[in-house]
């Protein structure tokens, strides 16, 4: 079977390669011309992330480029540290660019895999037999199944389920990285004052702010850049540096903190998978949630012998109270980065000073992190094996 998937970040490049593994023929559209590099770092953490990403055989390979994770102290105007949170509180048990993850994934996928880059798709048209598909390139070519795959403000979904207003809730933050060349070492430093927070670490800049849904052309980036300005102009600290450092940024991280709802995840012969189906932009622990979607989404299908009808139901099933437990995490991210409040920052820095709610808040993130157990797909046969245990570019072508 021929299964195009939208996207070559987390969510495609893993779901290729199980698909790949159980037989099947995937092919990744992805609208940039080539694998993005670098970007902000994410973070995999407990035994069922780690157990799957060592059943890919990556494991190894994302340790050899693991940043490692950086304490993160969060100072006043003056530089004095007012709350510090240790190296895995944030950076889970790997860190890692999200680049980097995305390159070692794709070549995991390897020569079972064909990439189109520089496209997108445009139109989808289902038929009994497959999806028929058009791409902005004019490339038209038929497919088995369709995966979207592409992130929260999924091509795939919109296309096939409707606007993206109807599934993706704004929680009230926007948040924004961009490169600062000039800042020396990895020391994480963050500055806050009522709903905003300014940060700097490894050459990075990272800011949030509070702000009701903005309008704004996401493909503008000088338009995003002057939000951010508007919003950090005439405060303390580095701010300015940070600022001037804008100026002069080739690429932008800008979103909302937001969250995905849509039910079901399946229509016909198309699916999601990862952040297009349950995202939540920071907090959600979207990458883990993505890599243990797509080993279970490619797994069901090999299970029902390539039965869509009953695998993608099968694959919701499964996942979707792990994902949703997940994306609680994503609610209160901007509250946590930016308290809107100088009595509200007071309290934050106070609980998160005391060990007592360091060690509640590594037990929730334990708990969305696991509490699913995943069955060992038979490759072989197609179907469950018996015994299911916890798991704590030159290819070929697609049908025309």
């Amino acid at each position: 079977m021929d299964v195009l998937i939208s996207g070559a970040s987390i969510a495609g490049p893993a779901l290729a390669y199980w698909l790949g593994r159980h037989g099947y023929r995937p092919t990744i559209v992805e609208i940039a011309p080539e694998l993005r590099t670098g970007g902000n770092a994410v973070d995999f953490r407990g035994p069922v992330h780690l157990g799957l990403l060592d059943k890919m055989g990556v494991l190894d390979d994302l340790r050899a480029v693991q940043t490692g994770g950086t304490v993160m102290r969060f100072v006043d105007e003056n530089g004095n540290r007012v709350m510090e949170m240790p190296a895995d509180f944030a950076g889970g048990d790997i860190e890692i660019l999200r680049g980097d993850l995305s390159r070692i994934l794709c070549a995991a996928a390897g020569d079972r895999t064909e990439y189109l880059f520089g496209d997108s798709i445009t139109a989808l048209d289902e038929t009994p037999d497959g999806v028929d598909v058009t791409f902005a390139s004019g490339l038209r070519r038929t497919f088995d199944l369709v995966v979207g795959a592409d992130g929260v403000h999924s091509n795939v979904r919109r296309l096939t389920f409707g606007p993206e207003r109807q599934f993706v809730r704004h929680l009230g933050y926007y948040v924004a990285g961009w490169k600062v060349p000039e800042a020396p070492g990895r020391e994480a430093v963050g500055y806050n004052v009522p709903g905003r927070l300014a940060s700097l670490g490894d050459d990075q800049a990272f800011v949030a702010f509070s702000a009701p849904e903005l309008t704004y052309d996401r493909h503008d980036r000088d338009a995003q850049k002057q939000i951010v300005r508007e919003h950090f102009a005439g405060l303390g600290w580095r701010v300015p540096e940070l600022l001037d450092a804008l100026d002069h940024a080739g690429d932008l991280y800008f979103d909302q903190i937001c969250r995905v709802d849509i039910n079901p995840w399946s229509r016909g012969r198309i699916v999601l998978v990862g952040d297009a189906a349950c995202g939540a932009t920071i907090g959600g622990m979207g990458n883990g949630t993505a890599v243990v979607a797509a080993y279970t989404l490619a797994g069901e299908l090999a299970a029902a012998g390539g039965d869509h009808t009953v695998a993608f139901a099968r694959y919701e099933a499964r996942i979707k109270p792990f994902a949703r437990r997940a994306q609680r995490g994503g609610s209160g991210a901007g509250h946590f980065l930016a308290p809107r409040t100088a009595r509200g920052l007071r309290i934050r820095n106070w609980l998160h000073n005391q060990g007592w709610f360091l060690k509640l808040t590594y037990r929730i993130a334990g708990d969305r992190s696991g509490g699913i157990d995943l069955p060992d797909y038979d490759t072989a046969a197609g179907r469950l094996s018996a015994a299911s245990r916890p798991l704590r570019s030159s290819a070929r072508p697609g049908r025309r």
